[in-house]
């Protein structure tokens, strides 16, 4: 008798809550392509880790290992931290998606969280941002800032995520300055600080004198720094290593998102799905201008951010004549917007962009 009853209570414990299980705080975990001391992309998640210990205090227990390549070494990596215990992990890489689902089906009682991912599974929620909106508003300070009316843009990989980047910044620098044109240069690797260096180099002796990156660190912020020339800083503020060449930051902010999540496992709502948000969540936003942007040029950029907020603007809906792309096929009618379908699936690049989709 006693021990049915015995039995009986602890399948209770274990159906109820973490919060409700004396208190347990949720262990949850995040895995890093880079190095959280560099001004980048796992930087600025690494910053979401922290507001989520700041959220929930003791009902939260947060560990991360960074400085992790995609592919065997990211397996291993979520594998061991699934082994530990933890029960929620944080894999905010679109290279990771693969070996998150791999681990998620020998571990079914955790939760993944797919950060970039495209695919999920009962316990693997992916989420992102619409960076491209963030994009787009650089595009306009940098239209506005440009002398030589070319960019150069330092690529990772020709992904929907990337392209929708490249061609959301060339129709915002295009809308105040026709003239203006994007080269790219594609690196197939998201975190190689030289390489992305040289890529900058190279793009400033092509002519451009603005620089905008998707990758990893903040060299392309330095390189910049280095030659009098300007940039639009990634992932998080870049001030500190580039203060007169930053033109803004396009900047994500994950401690919301992050700390819902894991409150979610708290009190056992979590469930998987799919979030992408922008400018209207605050999960995106254009924000440090640099000091030589003129105050005019902020006010006008800082509008348009509200105008994306409240619906009124979409980078990829056509005005009167129609977007295309840079092999002069329509791809937006005029009067047309793209759908979020469309937008994710992205295999072209813009009129005004020199290069190629990489595909």
């Amino acid at each position: 008798m006693y021990k049915n009853l015995i039995a009986a209570l602890a399948a209770v414990c274990l159906s109820l809550p973490v919060s409700a299980q004396q208190h347990t705080p949720v262990k949850a975990a995040w895995v890093y392509v880079s190095s959280v001391n560099d001004a980048g992309w796992s930087r600025q998640h690494d910053r979401g880790r922290r507001a989520v210990e700041q959220a929930l205090g003791g009902l939260a227990q947060t560990t991360y290992v960074e400085n992790v390549p995609e592919g065997a070494d990211a397996e291993r990596v979520i594998r061991d931290l699934a082994r530990q215990g933890c029960q929620i992990i944080f894999t905010p890489s679109f290279g990771y998606m693969e070996s998150t689902l791999k681990v998620a089906r020998e571990f079914p009682q955790a939760r993944f969280e797919s950060i970039s991912g495209l695919k999920q599974a009962p316990n693997v929620a992916t989420a992102n941002a619409r960076y491209y909106e963030g994009r787009y508003l650089a595009g306009i300070a940098a239209g506005r800032m440009t002398r030589s009316n070319r960019a150069g843009y330092v690529a990772g990989f020709p992904i929907p995520e990337v392209l929708q980047g490249i061609n959301a910044f060339t129709l915002g620098m295009r809308s105040v300055n026709p003239e203006a044109e994007v080269r790219v240069i594609w690196l197939n690797e998201w975190f190689n600080p030289p390489r992305e260096r040289e890529a900058a180099m190279t793009l400033l002796d092509q002519g451009a004198d603005v620089l905008v990156y998707h990758t990893g660190s903040a060299a392309v912020m330095t390189a910049a720094q280095e030659r009098g020339a300007l940039a639009v800083a990634y992932h998080a503020d870049a001030r500190a290593i580039a203060p007169q060449a930053q033109i803004a930051a396009v900047t994500h902010q994950w401690g919301d998102y992050y700390t819902r999540r894991v409150r979610a496992v708290l009190d056992g709502s979590w469930s998987s799905g799919d979030v992408w948000g922008g400018v209207k969540t605050g999960m995106v936003r254009i924000e440090a201008f640099g000091p030589k942007v003129p105050r005019t040029v902020q006010a006008e950029v800082l509008t348009r951010q509200k105008d994306i907020a409240a619906g009124t603007l979409a980078p990829f809906r056509a005005g009167a004549t129609p977007v295309r792309d840079n092999r002069n096929q329509v791809r937006i009618p005029a009067g047309a917007a793209l759908s979020d379908n469309e937008i994710r699936q992205m295999d072209w690049l813009v009129e005004g962009v020199r290069g190629n989709a990489g595909l």
